[in-house]
């Protein structure tokens, strides 16, 4: 399950993400994800904080998130170690 909670402020919007990241769970972020307007990059902001488990296409719909210019933010090791690999796959 991947619950994925809509935070707006006035300059960016923050999609926080809790759960897992896979599966179906993956076409609901990016689903979700075209309904938000955020024109110029930077203003999204994808909240991993949250989340317990990503699979490889979870890191892919990631990778295109931050190509498109969204902010990946994570605190725990493993997740800003995806997010490293993601980014530096990404400029390859």
């Amino acid at each position: 399950m991947l619950r994925i909670t809509r935070l707006d402020g006035p300059e960016r919007t923050v999609l926080k993400l809790e759960g897992r990241l896979m599966g179906t769970w993956v076409h609901e972020l990016a689903r979700y994800r075209e309904s938000v307007e955020c024109q110029e990059a930077g203003h999204l902001i994808v909240d991993l904080e949250g989340v317990t488990f990503i699979d490889e296409e979870g890191k892919k719909l990631l990778q295109q998130l931050w190509k498109q210019g969204a902010q990946l933010a994570a605190t725990s090791c493993w997740i800003e170690s995806i997010v490293e690999a993601i980014t530096k796959r990404a400029e390859s």
